[in-house]
């Protein structure tokens, strides 16, 4: 259901600060072209916590749109209140997207039964798959192997996006969630192998910028051609590391203005942009892996 080369969509925004749309469009065709198997539209890294509620849906319905049923839309709906999950859910129930990813509810620190109660109350109003997604460094909390086999029994909880970059929990999701269970990195780094290990995919950060070398290294990774696989990886992995030089989505809006995918790099406060001491460290990481 999903698998392969997800990106985790940046929003693009005008200098006036408001959503481009525009550059939204040119950034859907772009990833059609290149074989990305996925979108995540207003996930963390399009930057879900400073956009509204309206602007959340519209940017959702607006990949939708653009999409055009050439590869499948997965909606951003976390948020660290469960009810402003659940509205997002709801609202977008019949807008055709292919699943939802909630992030693990940041700041308030809840505990594993918080976790399973938060997740559990979102899949009772949603009709589509859901992906849960565990970031703790960026959330300061964990979502624990057990719980997740708990949330597994859900029957609309089909994946787990894993940023914790623990290879080694991916044989005790799997031992604990069954064959079944869809396990997708969340840490472009360790994200081959990750699929090495019995992943299916990666929701990609790096994706927005190298998105046909990502696509051709999933798809040769799926196929078991690992060897060939990991030659694009190494190429790739001056941009896994230095796209969070500082703050994710900063620097991969920098790159990706620089490419000219999006009409500026404007991105929304507290979060600033790219540092001129950053901007030639993310330079270097483009040209070292040929994507510019």
């Amino acid at each position: 259901m999903f698998s392969g080369s997800i990106v985790a969509l940046i929003t693009p925004f005008t200098q006036d600060n408001e959503v481009d749309y525009v550059s939204l469009k040119q950034l859907v065709d772009y990833h059609v072209a290149a074989g990305t198997d996925g979108i995540v539209a207003v996930g963390t890294t399009g930057e879900s916590a400073t956009l509204t509620p309206e602007e959340h849906v519209k940017v959702v319905l607006k990949t939708i749109e653009f999409a055009d049923g050439r590869l499948p839309v997965i909606a951003g709906t976390g948020a660290n209140a469960t009810h402003e999950c659940v509205t997002f859910s709801r609202l977008l129930n019949n807008s055709g997207i292919a699943g939802c990813l909630s992030v693990t509810p940041y700041y308030n620190k809840p505990t594993q039964e918080g976790l399973f109660q938060h997740y559990k109350a979102i899949a009772q109003e949603s009709d589509v798959p859901q992906i849960l997604y565990n970031v703790p460094g960026r959330t300061a909390v964990d979502l624990l192997p057990e719980t997740v086999a708990r949330l597994a029994e859900i029957e609309n909880i089909v994946a787990l996006k894993d940023a914790t970059g623990d290879l080694s929990r991916i044989a005790v999701h799997r031992e604990l969630c069954g064959e079944n269970f869809i396990l997708l990195s969340g840490d472009d780094a360790t994200g081959l192998d990750f699929i090495r290990q019995g992943g299916k995919g990666v929701i990609s950060v790096t994706n927005n910028i190298a998105a046909e070398d990502m696509a051709t290294m999933m798809r040769l990774a799926l196929q078991g051609r690992f060897d060939e696989a990991e030659i694009i990886h190494q190429r790739l992995m001056p941009l896994h590391k230095n796209l969070f030089v500082e703050s994710s989505p900063i620097p991969v809006k920098w790159a990706a203005h620089k490419m000219g995918l999006i009409a500026n790099g404007d991105i929304r406060l507290p979060l600033t942009e790219l540092s001129e001491a950053a901007r030639p460290i993310v330079a270097q990481a483009m040209t070292e892996a040929c994507i510019y």
